[in-house]
């Protein structure tokens, strides 16, 4: 048993598609499980319809789904032939499960309508790719995760009921695999036990297949890309990005921890629990060895660069000038748990606490309300979070270059600074 895991870049034309066939028709004698992701830039698309509709915008809500529609059935009926109909069937039913939201009014969490909505990507991609799988002579099983992978209603970051899921792996994943050797499901979603739709955060569909390879033992699992490999840097802000030939789990979840975008921060514990090798390779060049992620000591690795975009400071000051200690450190926090935000860096001082965060207006204003019970707030949006593990100075002073440090840390492995682009 092998998971394979093809994401958005990888299904986003016909062409892609087609390489996507070509990949899996080498191993279709294998038992692969294949999580698939939504096409292109379908959840940002997806996305733009939550929030128009949350917004009570109906008419505009409804206009942008109808793209998203009619982008998924041109794709369909340049690939398919024999199974155009009944595609295009399948189709129809995942449009009107968000059609029949769109008509209602939001009396809910925007939180929740966004899973509702944004998880039909997902569905609509792997429709289309098993059809053409099938009618390109790649015999698979399509199955809707949602029906086996059972979350919490923690919803745009669900938390995954194991127990419960690892039960419907064994009882309706794995008997597909005796009817064909490939099965194609979704990653990123699941639904909750009333059978509301959840999604595991964004880029979450190698979460996904990380827990089906620990649930199914798998021998190994792949993550096709548009890039080499892993890289120490994002090839399309650092055009002399090298590829990392071999990591091991403890590196990639530092990477994945300061925002680097190769991997879901969540994918690696289910595999390193059962010694499961992950694999990074390139699916427009499958021939090129990309990079092994195992739990074996690496040595001599290059700095590794990840910048963070759209980060806001929130500066917390204490009110009457007593210590920021543990007590209000610890119900600011229980407000980060609430709101479901993750510092990407904090610091405290005598009378002050400073955090950075990715900026989700909603979650910001809401926290900057809610924190000014405590603290005197103040709030700086259109920063940048430069993380450099492995650094040298000399790189550091290249890298900070033009810009205004805000606030730095570092440790001798680490370096973090929160730049401030000049006016």
């Amino acid at each position: 048993m092998r998971v394979f895991k093809f994401g958005g870049a990888s299904v986003n034309s016909v062409e892609r598609i087609n390489q996507v066939a070509n990949i899996l028709r080498h191993h279709k004698d294998e038992q692969l499980l294949v999580v698939i992701s939504a096409m292109g830039k379908t959840t940002n698309a997806l996305e733009k319809v939550a929030e128009s509709f949350f917004a009570g915008n109906k008419d505009e809500a409804l206009n942008l789904f109808s793209q998203v529609k009619q982008q998924h059935l041109t794709t369909a009926k340049y690939l398919l032939v024999t199974h155009y109909l009944a595609c295009e069937q399948s189709l129809i039913n995942f449009f009107t499960e968000v059609e029949w939201l769109l008509h209602d009014k939001p009396v809910r969490d925007y939180d929740y309508y966004y899973d509702q909505i944004v998880c039909t990507g997902e569905l609509l991609s792997t429709a289309i790719v098993s059809a053409f799988l099938n009618e390109s002579g790649i015999a698979n099983s399509w199955i809707d995760v949602r029906d086996v992978l059972r979350t919490d209603d923690n919803f745009r970051d669900a938390n995954i009921d194991w127990q419960f899921t690892r039960q419907r792996v064994k009882s309706v994943i794995l008997p597909l695999f005796d009817k064909n050797n490939i099965v194609i499901t979704q990653g990123f979603i699941g639904a909750t036990d009333e059978n509301e739709s959840t999604t595991l955060g964004r880029e979450g569909s190698d979460y996904t297949a990380a827990v089906f390879a620990n649930m199914t033992d798998a021998d190994d699992q792949t993550i096709w890309k548009d890039v080499e490999g892993v890289m120490n840097a994002d090839p399309k802000q650092f055009p002399d990005a090298q590829l990392i030939s071999t990591l091991n789990y403890a590196e990639v979840i530092e990477m994945a921890y300061y925002g680097a975008q190769v991997i879901h921060p969540k994918t690696i514990k289910p595999l390193q629990n059962k010694g499961i090798p992950l694999y990074v390779k390139c699916f427009l060049d499958a021939s090129l060895p990309g990079t092994v992620i195992h739990n074996e000591p690496v040595h001599e690795l290059p700095p590794i660069i990840v910048v963070k975009n759209n980060q806001v400071m929130m500066q917390l000051m204490s009110k009457d000038f007593s210590f920021v200690g543990e007590r209000p450190v610890g119900q600011l926090y229980h407000l980060f748990e609430h709101l479901s935000i993750k510092p990407n860096l904090t610091q405290n001082g005598a009378i002050s606490f400073l955090c950075c965060m990715d900026d989700k207006p909603e979650k910001i204003q809401q926290l900057a309300l809610e924190a000014s019970g405590i603290f005197d707030v103040n709030v700086e949006k259109g920063l940048s979070l430069l993380t450099v593990r492995h650094y040298k100075p000399e790189l550091l002073d290249k890298l900070v270059a033009g810009s205004e440090i805000v606030l730095k840390q570092q440790t001798s492995d680490t370096v973090q600074v929160l730049l401030r682009k000049p006016a």
